[in-house]
């Protein structure tokens, strides 16, 4: 399992290799736009290449795109909602140009539709996001903390999710997932001894197949379990602990499961060392 973090592309997209190295980053992060609205830069041949030559020169393995924070497959509001569709295939365009290996994205929420309204929504903008799709860069879902009206807050809803977007034949085996561990713990899913992750791991690969895990976003939390809480904290200061990181770090069914740290930036190459550590130990 290699172990990174979100960086900033400050400036530009090229300088997040750098920002990754700088903290020991293994494999990153990162967002291609901003996440809080606004058209995204360009990617111009000269950007590409400039980026994907300093991904080389710090031997960086893979690294992953975060869509943006207003993505929300089951509003009721069609700008809204076809605009988080159309930022969503562009990422997954704009991943595919970068080599990225993931998109990652939050799904949203039913608050405005209703449960069943909002998850129809949901798995028919998967769809749409998909439709004509041949790029290399796969699309991850993220477990979400559960909270409120929040989509995908269940290994079971994500697991329907799936089914439903690759009902249609076109669409099979191309969605996948990525789980927080702050998210599966406020969600419920308790990690913090060794047997509980072995619970969870397992609970996951019966529900969802571990065939579709594709990435970990490894969070410490600063609220308790079930709490649908989502704040990230570093790891081993948080109510889940460092045990929980250990025995992902170490479970050979996830060897090949890389995990990205999410933490505030004053503390986030203190969150990859430690999580080496635990690797190591």
């Amino acid at each position: 399992m290699k172990i990174g973090a979100h960086v900033s592309a400050a400036g530009g997209i090229f300088n997040a290799p750098l920002n990754a190295a700088k903290i020991g980053c293994e494999v990153f992060q990162v967002f291609t736009r901003s996440p809080q609205g606004g058209p995204a830069p360009k990617l111009t041949d000269e950007v590409v290449a400039k980026f994907k030559a300093e991904v080389k020169k710090y031997k960086l393995g893979e690294f992953v795109i975060h869509t943006p924070y207003y993505i929300n497959f089951a509003s009721t509001t069609p700008r809204i909602r076809y605009g988080s569709i159309s930022v969503v295939r562009e990422e997954l365009e704009r991943g595919t140009l970068l080599g990225a290996s993931f998109v990652v994205t939050h799904l949203g929420s039913t608050k405005d539709a209703g449960p069943k309204v909002g998850f129809h929504k949901t798995w028919r903008s998967i769809q749409l996001i998909l439709d004509g799709y041949k790029g290399t860069t796969r699309l991850l879902l993220e477990l979400s903390a559960g909270a409120g009206d929040l989509v995908g807050g269940s290994f079971e809803q994500i697991r329907d999710l799936i089914k439903n977007a690759e009902s249609n034949v076109k669409f099979r085996n191309m969605v996948n997932v990525c789980v927080d561990t702050c998210h599966a713990f406020a969600a419920g899913y308790d990690l913090r001894a060794k047997a509980d992750v072995e619970a969870m791991v397992k609970r996951f690969d019966a529900i969802v197949g571990l065939k579709r895990l594709k990435l970990l976003h490894g969070n410490d939390s600063k609220f308790g379990l079930g709490d649908h809480r989502d704040r990230h904290e570093h790891i081993g200061k948080g109510t889940i602990g460092k045990e929980a990181f250990r025995a992902l770090l170490h479970m050979s069914k996830l060897k090949n499961v890389d995990m990205i740290v999410e933490t505030p930036d004053d503390g986030n190459q203190d969150d990859i060392r430690v999580l080496k550590q635990l690797r190591s130990s």
